[in-house]
């Protein structure tokens, strides 16, 4: 340890990485501007403390703002030793972990910060989809410092003290911080901006739990641990998860791991990492019912896509597929969210979730546990748009729309003893899963208990997967 090692920027450090194995990097840097009385000021170690250490024997880089050094405010040299930073963990194929807590630009380095403010951009936009990038915020990080965790991959937001914001609340018209304060924890997560709200102790367990579960780079294949759980352990209950996919996710995951990713937003979408056999899976769930600890249902929603959820798997997807991290979904889905407001985003966001499937590479299982009807479910990681696998419990639906609809719009004007007749016809011809499985849509039918087993077969037959697609720089979608 340096002789910062008293700050709280480096208490942090070494509250998140393994004990004695930070080593400090330029701890002997400052500032170089001298204007505004600038010569006058120490600046140890310029505001941050950067370097390398582990996380359960995995190399991971860190940066730490300190807050007692001109409130851990951006400058030049601030700047170059995080951009410094970066070119390491790029070299080495290492995570880079950002503790973030600053007043933001330093005003009196001017037009030397703003560039530093850039060269931090460049390098992150460089990293992006080679390394994982990981940002944390305990106090303030405001204006252009606010992209800096948006800007990377997963970000984590201490409940109480934390604020993130581009405008301050008082700043926005007819706004008021004690009316509505758009700088919280809470405002961002539920606005998808933050990925994990929690106290900093927990913060610091969750970020190392999540570096477990992630691949050092995007080359790395050893993201896998003995598994000690029985691979066929079958489950009874996960028959009565269709509701709570978490619930049936952590259920089917070697023992029960399951981070989620933005919990309180888009909760009708459930994103998140799960292990089988020891191997990282990323995992997309519809969700029409939330359960707390004690086994209440604290949120009901109708089985569709929303414009949020819709944006929330995309953006997880390509992370997944940037990593060769494999994707497993879970879908029980009747169509599109229907309101004034969702109809000015909804065929964007749906294309956007058709995309990110369809243009994944990673092995990609899709197990049907519910209603899988028209486009919507054509959107959840159908065979159509590249599922290597498609499983579905014995009692899934899928088809174009519900029987007693097509029923009702086929033999309109007839009388409800020929509506239920044709519907009941319909539903054997056209919406079992035995007649979606006789077409090939459904590769194998299988009883919920042992979902695990065979998800856990169908990545272990599709490990060597690989998958050319035509040349192009990248798509636009």
């Amino acid at each position: 340890m340096s002789t910062t090692s008293t700050s709280l920027a480096s208490q942090r450090i070494a509250a998140l990485l393994d004990e004695n194995s930070f080593v400090e990097i330029g701890a002997l840097v400052t500032a170089r501007a001298t204007d505004f009385n600038m010569k006058q000021n120490e600046t140890p170690a310029d505001g941050v403390v950067t370097g390398y250490g582990v996380i359960d024997g995995n190399l991971v880089y860190v940066y730490s703002q300190d807050v007692s050094v001109l409130n851990g405010s951006v400058g030049e040299m601030h700047a170059k030793k995080i951009a410094n930073l970066y070119d390491l963990a790029l070299k080495t194929g290492a995570p880079v972990i950002g503790l973030i807590e600053s007043a933001g630009l330093r005003l009196q380095e001017a037009t030397d910060a703003l560039n530093g403010f850039g060269e931090i951009y460049l390098k992150q936009t460089m990293a992006s989809g080679v390394i994982p990038q990981i940002t944390a915020i305990f106090g303030s990080c405001g204006g252009g410092l606010a992209l800096i965790p948006t800007l990377t991959d997963f970000t984590f937001m201490e409940g109480s003290k934390a604020k993130l914001f581009v405008n301050a609340p008082n700043a926005l018209e007819g706004n008021e911080i004690s009316k509505c304060d758009t700088s919280s924890a809470d405002f961002q997560s539920e606005n998808g901006v933050v990925d994990v709200v929690a106290d900093e102790a927990t913060i610091m367990t969750q970020i190392r739990q999540l570096v477990d579960l992630l691949p050092e780079n995007n080359e790395d294949d050893a993201s896998y641990d003995e598994c000690t759980d029985d691979l066929n352990r079958a489950s009874a209950e996960l028959a009565n998860c269709v509701g709570d996919t978490s619930i049936a996710l952590s259920t089917i995951s070697d023992d029960n791991i399951f981070f989620e990713i933005k919990e309180n937003y888009a909760k009708d979408m459930v994103t998140g990492f799960i292990k089988l056999n020891g191997m990282t899976v990323g995992a997309v769930a519809n969700r029409t019912e939330v359960y707390n600890a004690e086994g209440e249902v604290t949120d009901k929603f109708d089985a569709v896509l929303s414009v949020k959820g819709c944006r929330k798997a995309a953006d997880f997807i390509n992370f997944c597929d940037a990593f060769e991290i494999p994707v497993l979904t879970l879908t029980n889905v009747k169509g599109y969210e229907a309101t004034k407001c969702s109809e000015k985003n909804i065929a964007v966001a749906a294309a956007r979730l058709t995309y990110a499937f369809a243009n994944a590479t990673v092995p990609k299982v899709n197990v049907v546990i519910g209603k899988a009807y028209g486009s919507a479910y054509v959107a959840m990681n159908s065979k159509a748009i590249g599922a290597d696998i498609t499983m579905a419990w014995p009692t899934a639906e899928i088809g174009s729309m519900d029987a007693k609809l097509a029923a009702k719009i086929m033999y309109e004007g007839q009388g409800a003893d020929v509506i239920d007749e044709k519907a009941a016809e319909y539903a054997a011809l056209q919406t079992s899963v035995t007649s979606a499985a006789k077409r090939g849509y459904v590769d194998q039918i299988i009883e919920a208990a042992d979902t695990r087993k065979y998800v856990i077969g169908a990545f272990e037959m599709l490990f060597s997967k690989r998958e050319d697609r035509p040349s192009k720089k990248h798509g636009t979608i």
